[in-house]
């Protein structure tokens, strides 16, 4: 064990140009540990609350700094975390804000990893299921909430599932995405970037897929494995007024559950994540039950990395995978306290980054040490590089 020394925070800047919050914590035998907090764009109803910087980090020092500094180990990160909780005092971590309480307790776990000389992932891992790297998602078309006039289905995703390493499917969802955006010019489609360096043209939904399933073609056929799709719906966003609105199209839910199978069983899909809306369990299980033994369905905004929502989630058969993105609920511990829930119940755990990211790569040591199948990080992008070369230096390290 060793006894934190000194916590500071600082204001740094996000992959959007916005405020987020910086830890360092300083441990005793010179252990140190940096950690910074994402920030998401298309959030679920039931995320912990973060609050502006400048507030977080005034309500962190004056809160919780006191109560860390000489009083708890680094090493246990339960007890990290359980102060963090009870210095913010409320149940969604209101008062001194999640992004700085997730950006301290990632914190800690690094000085505690650096005093015992060990990678993070060892430090984190121990508990599950071993230490594989798992299969990158890389954002290739999207629109949504991440891309204004882009498509309404949030994001396109490449899943190399066949790569014999991850170097091998780091590579090849880089090598999609730029094919992607040769396909889209060829076609005479302007396209900027999104928020996680998705492409974003002015196409249907059914001109994505045309476009992405070319583009992996061409690519697995050069690479020699298999590569498929994956999706983020993002199904809450386009909810309104009982239905869920495609532009001018609108979907009842049995129609979109309709939809959705389709698109599973056309396209092979290997990943689909909130396909429906967030509050909509029953849906959730009926889609579940249709297509689950062929593709994971995946619960963001729907679970929220929350422990309550992901047992609601398993009582009524709900989806058969879980989004953890420690932000939404704090605290490491909390983010592994759903991780194992959803593994003791069969549940996929998806580790993933926000649309509003930093260098920090945490999640990619999170997602080797849980064992997790795939992580989320975008394709392009220094911020979202950062995470992928990491899973490189692990996996040729491990």
């Amino acid at each position: 064990m060793t006894l934190i020394t000194d916590v500071q925070l600082r204001k740094v800047l996000d992959s959007r140009g916005n405020a987020t919050v910086e830890a360092v914590v300083h441990t005793e035998r010179d252990g140190f540990g940096r950690a910074s907090a994402p920030s998401g764009a298309s959030t679920g109803e039931y995320e912990a609350i973060e609050l502006p910087a400048d507030e977080a980090i005034a309500q962190a020092r004056e809160h919780a700094v006191s109560r860390l500094v000489g009083q708890v180990y680094a090493g246990d990160q339960r007890m990290v975390d359980r102060t963090l909780t009870a210095a913010d005092g409320t149940d969604d971590f209101s008062r001194i804000g999640a992004n700085s309480a997730v950006a301290i307790s990632m914190a800690a776990a690094k000085a505690a990893a650096d005093v015992l000389g060990a990678p993070l992932y060892q430090h984190l891992g121990g508990t599950f299921r071993g230490s594989d790297v798992p299969t990158p998602l890389g954002n290739m078309i999207g629109g949504g909430e991440h891309a204004v006039g882009g498509t309404h289905i949030q994001e396109y995703l490449s899943a190399p599932v066949g790569a014999p390493s991850v170097s091998d499917a780091v590579f090849a969802n880089a090598a999609v995405h730029q094919t992607v955006g040769e396909l889209l010019s060829d076609r005479g489609v302007t396209a900027n970037k999104g928020d996680e360096g998705a492409w974003a043209p002015a196409i249907t939904d059914e001109e994505a897929f045309d476009v992405l399933e070319s583009a992996i073609a061409e690519v697995s056929d050069e690479l020699g494995f298999r590569i498929e799709i994956g999706l983020d719906v993002a199904a809450s966003e386009l909810f309104a007024d009982g239905s869920y609105q495609y532009g001018d199209n609108t979907r009842t839910t049995d129609e979109q559950i309709d939809y959705i199978a389709e698109l599973v069983g056309d396209h092979e899909l290997a990943y689909v994540e909130d396909p429906l809306e967030e509050n909509d369990y029953e849906a959730f299980a009926r889609l579940t039950d249709r297509v689950g033994e062929q593709t994971l369905i995946c619960g963001d905004d729907l679970f929220v990395t929350n422990t309550d929502r992901l047992a609601d989630g398993i009582g009524s058969g709900a989806a058969n995978s879980i989004l953890i993105k420690p932000n939404q609920i704090g605290t490491l511990s909390a983010a592994f306290d759903a991780i194992e829930l959803a593994v003791e119940n069969g549940y996929e755990p998806v580790i993933s980054h926000r649309s509003g990211e930093t260098e920090d790569a945490t999640i990619a040591h999170l997602a080797v040490g849980t064992a997790a199948p795939f992580i989320k990080t975008g394709a392009v992008g220094g911020e979202r590089t950062a995470k992928l070369n990491e899973l490189i230096r692990i996996e040729d390290t491990a």
